[in-house]
C-alpha cells in the first residue's frame, strides 16, 4: 500500500508541471557555453558536477518528500497521458544539441586543459541522465520508444544497457547473480568493474541465446548490442571527422563518466537486497520480486529529474508503467537522502558502510546473515552484527506451484505485463517459429516485455 490514500474525485498530479524541469538538465551545457562567453569563467564549464552533485543534493534536503500516490483507478488514465511522454521524447534533442555544442566549444575554442577536462565531465553527466531517459523509453512495448532510448544511449557508448537492463537485471536483481546488485561489504569501486564487465557479458549471451534459438550466429545487425554499438561508432567516427581527432580523449571521459554515474545508481538502488530461494513447481529458485528489495526514496528533487527512478521497488514490481504513474510503498527500505546526495556517500567507502551497513541490518530484522554479502567478508561482517534471533524467525522455503499449462489453448498471457503469446504465430524475435507449442519454450524463458514472470506462470486463453 503506498504512504497517502487519495480519491478520484480529489487526486491532482501536483508534479505535472515540475517534471519539466528535467528539461533543464540537459540546457546546462548551453547555460554553461552563454555564462563562460559572458564572463570568461572557467567554472562554468564544470557546471555539471556542481548543479548534479552540489546543488541538487541540497534541494533534496531543503524541498523534502512527496509520498502521495494515485488513485488505483486514476493509474491507467494517467499512463495514458501523453503529455508525460512528450518530456522524455524532448530530453534527446535536448541532449544530442547540447552534445555536439560541447564538443564544437571542447575542439575550436581557446580553453585549458582543465576547462576542457570539466566540459567533458559535465557532458557526461548530462549523459548520464540521458542513460536514465533511456531506462524510462526502454522499458516500454512500443517499439518507437525502445529505439529512442538506443538513440539516448549512443552517447555513452552503452547500448547494451538496453539488453542487460530488461533482459538480466530485471531478472536476476537482488541475488548474486546479477551484476548490477551490489553486495554488503562492496566498495563502488570494487563494484564498478564487477558491473561494468558483468553487464557486458550478461548483455551479449542474453542475444546470443535468443539469436541461437533459430540456429544462427549472433554476428548480424539484428542482434541488439551489435546494432546499438553501431549507432554510437557512427556518431563518434562523424564528430570526429568533423572537429578532428583531438577529441577522442574527451569523448572517453565524457562516456567514463556517464557509466560512472549510471552505475553510482546501481550500487545504491540494491545494496545488501538479497531474494531468498523459494520452490516453484520440482525446482528451485528465488522468489519474486517485491517492495523489500529495492532501495526507495521520495525526496522530490532527484524524482523529479530522474522521472521517479527513486520509486525504484514498484519500478521492479511494474516495470512497464510509466514514471508518472509509480507508486511509494511502506514496505521498502527507505534511504536517508535523494539519489544524487547517496552518490556522493558511496564515493567514500567508510562513510557509505557507516550509514548503510546499520540499516541493512535493520532491514533484515537484525539478520544480516540473509543479505546479499562480499564473498570473503561474510564471517567479518555477520560477527559485527549479531543475530537478533528473538526478533527474527528464519522462514520456511515456500512452494510456488505453477500455473496449469493448457497444451491446446491458442495464446498464453503473462500475468504481469499482458504479453502474449501464440504458439500459432510464434515470436521469432525471441527465436520461436510459428507453431513453437508452449511446452517447447524453456521453463527458464522470461517475458520479453515486463522481464518478470517465467514461462510456468503464463496464463492459458481461450483465444488470440
Amino acid at each position: 500500500m503506498g504512504f497517502t490514500a487519495h480519491t478520484s474525485a480529489t487526486w491532482r498530479d501536483k508534479k505535472r508541471y515540475l517534471w519539466l524541469i528535467a528539461l533543464v538538465m540537459p540546457s546546462l551545457l548551453f547555460i554553461a557555453i552563454g555564462m563562460y562567453s559572458l564572463t570568461d569563467w572557467g567554472v562554468w564549464l564544470w557546471i555539471g558536477p556542481i548543479v548534479i552533485l552540489g546543488l541538487v543534493p541540497i534541494i533534496d534536503l531543503v524541498a523534502g518528500r512527496d509520498t502521495r500516490n494515485p488513485p488505483n483507478d486514476l493509474i491507467e488514465q494517467l499512463e495514458k497521458d501523453k503529455y508525460y511522454r512528450w518530456i522524455t521524447y524532448l530530453f534527446l534533442p535536448l541532449q544530442y544539441a547540447g552534445f555536439i555544442a560541447a564538443f564544437y566549444v571542447i575542439a575550436t575554442w581557446d580553453l585549458s586543459t582543465a576547462e576542457k577536462i570539466g566540459f567533458a565531465i559535465s557532458v557526461g553527466m548530462i549523459g548520464g541522465i540521458g542513460i536514465n531517459t533511456a531506462h524510462e523509453l526502454g522499458h516500454k512495448k512500443e517499439s518507437y520508444e525502445r529505439w529512442l532510448s538506443k538513440i539516448a544511449l549512443a552517447q555513452s557508448f552503452y547500448g547494451h544497457f538496453f539488453i542487460e537492463h530488461n533482459r538480466g537485471h530485471h531478472v536476476r536483481v537482488a541475488t548474486p547473480e546479477d551484476p548490477a546488485s551490489s553486495r554488503v561489504g562492496e566498495s563502488f569501486y570494487r563494484f564498478w568493474p564487477r558491473t561494468v564487465l558483468g553487464s557486458l557479458r550478461s548483455s551479449w549471451n542474453l542475444e546470443k541465446n535468443r539469436i541461437g534459438r533459430r540456429n544462427k550466429h549472433p554476428y548480424r545487425i539484428s542482434n541488439d548490442n551489435i546494432n546499438a554499438w553501431l549507432m554510437s561508432a557512427v556518431l563518434w567516427i562523424a564528430l570526429v571527422a568533423w572537429l578532428g581527432v583531438e577529441i577522442l580523449p574527451y569523448l572517453l571521459i565524457q562516456m567514463f563518466i556517464a557509466i560512472t554515474l549510471l552505475e553510482a545508481v546501481n550500487y545504491l538502488e540494491h545494496y545488501g537486497m538479497l531474494r531468498q530461494k523459494v520452490m516453484h513447481g520440482d525446482r528451485e529458485r528465488y522468489e519474486r520480486i517485491d517492495p523489500s528489495h529495492s532501495w526507495n526514496s521520495d525526496n522530490i528533487a532527484t524524482n523529479i529529474l530522474l522521472y521517479h527512478l527513486q520509486r525504484h521497488s514498484d519500478h521492479h514490481a511494474q516495470p512497464t508503467r510509466r514514471y508518472q504513474a509509480l507508486l511509494s510503498y511502506k514496505e521498502s527500505p527507505v534511504l536517508p537522502t535523494g539519489y544524487a546526495g547517496m552518490i556522493l556517500l558511496s564515493l567514500m567507502p567508510f562513510a557509505w558502510r557507516r550509514v548503510m551497513d546499520p540499516k541493512v541490518h535493520h532491514h533484515f530484522a537484525g539478520d544480516i546473515s540473509r543479505a546479499n554479502i562480499q564473498p570473503g567478508k561474510r564471517e567479518k561482517i555477520v560477527s559485527k552484527y549479531p543475530t537478533a534471533t528473538s526478533e527474527y524467525l528464519t522462514p520456511e522455503i515456500l512452494k510456488i506451484e505453477d500455473s496449469v499449462l493448457a497444451e491446446q489453448a491458442p495464446a498464453y498471457q503473462c500475468p504481469m505485463c499482458s504479453y502474449v503469446y501464440a504458439p500459432a504465430q510464434g515470436d521469432l524475435r525471441e527465436g520461436f517459429e510459428p507453431g513453437t507449442p508452449f511446452s517447447q519454450i524453456p521453463s527458464t524463458w522470461v517475458c520479453p516485455d515486463c522481464g518478470v514472470r517465467e514461462r510456468n506462470e503464463f496464463l492459458p486463453l481461450a483465444s488470440v
